[in-house]
């Protein structure tokens, strides 16, 4: 099986190597249709849904992966926020999302500004490509979850679903 997912970044690429570890996983450069910093779970659903199906307009794999990172404004503060989609050639899409933790205030505010994450990371914590390694999410809980677990953790659902629609309608 080939599986195309919609990413150089090597923490969302590992994460799908690791849930499909017997597939031939490609890694593609495609368009999310969205804002560089994405700034709600419908934004970054839809940036998500985009790279998958951009995936299996770009390959000839039978399954192509989007996973997308946000943020989401709550009465609590500005949270990260996480998308995961899979798309088939039969026009099956399937969503999952991930953790949350909000961002501190001096983060926040940029973001708010205009800026993005990744970029705000990196001058926040003094650490090249942190949106490669840990992420966010792995810099505010010392590592107990990192960007790689998470999609890791949101990949398992989305072949969760995609194997129960397979058992369930295909098989019987």
């Amino acid at each position: 099986m080939r599986v195309a997912v919609g990413s150089k970044n090597p923490a969302k690429v590992q994460a799908v190597m690791k849930v499909f570890s017997e597939a031939e996983v490609l890694s593609l450069s495609v368009e999310s249709g969205v804002s560089t910093q994405p700034f709600s779970d419908e934004e970054t659903i839809e940036g998500a849904v985009n790279r998958a199906k951009n995936c299996l307009q770009h390959s000839d794999a039978e399954i192509g992966i989007g996973l997308e990172g946000g943020v989401v404004q709550t009465k609590q503060g500005l949270f990260l926020c996480n998308w995961g989609a899979m798309t088939t050639r039969d026009g099956g899409v399937w969503v999952a999302g991930g953790a949350r933790i909000v961002l501190p205030d001096v983060v926040a505010k940029r973001l708010e500004q205009g800026e993005e994450l990744g970029p705000v990371m990196e001058d926040f914590t003094q650490k090249a490509n942190i949106r490669k390694k840990e992420g966010a999410i792995g810099v505010f809980t010392n590592e107990r979850m990192t960007r790689v677990k998470m999609f890791e953790h949101i990949m398992s659902m989305l072949l969760g679903q995609y194997e129960y629609h397979q058992r369930l309608y295909i098989n019987g």
